[in-house]
């Protein structure tokens, strides 16, 4: 069951990176499938995978707050121009 668990959220992970272009909503996807694979890692008992993961998880945590508040103020600023 937990290699099931590690298959899944390594498959989400890296669908969700391939498919971030799209939406930012993807790279919110992407940040929890890789809280969910060092999930996995620190329970199979691979350490520093787990930190490894864990910080890719901040990492695009970060870059989703970072490309939503670009995208609001770029909305924001096209309201004011109509």
């Amino acid at each position: 069951m937990l290699t099931l668990f590690g298959s899944i959220a390594v498959s989400i992970m890296m669908l969700s990176y391939t498919l971030e272009a799209r939406s930012r909503w993807y790279v919110l996807v992407f940040a929890g499938a890789s809280a969910a694979t060092a999930i996995y890692s620190a329970l199979a008992g691979v350490y520093p995978i787990t930190v490894i993961e864990a910080i890719w998880s901040l990492v695009a945590l970060r870059r989703y707050v970072m490309r939503h508040r670009a995208e609001q103020a770029s909305s924001q600023s096209t309201a004011f121009v109509e």
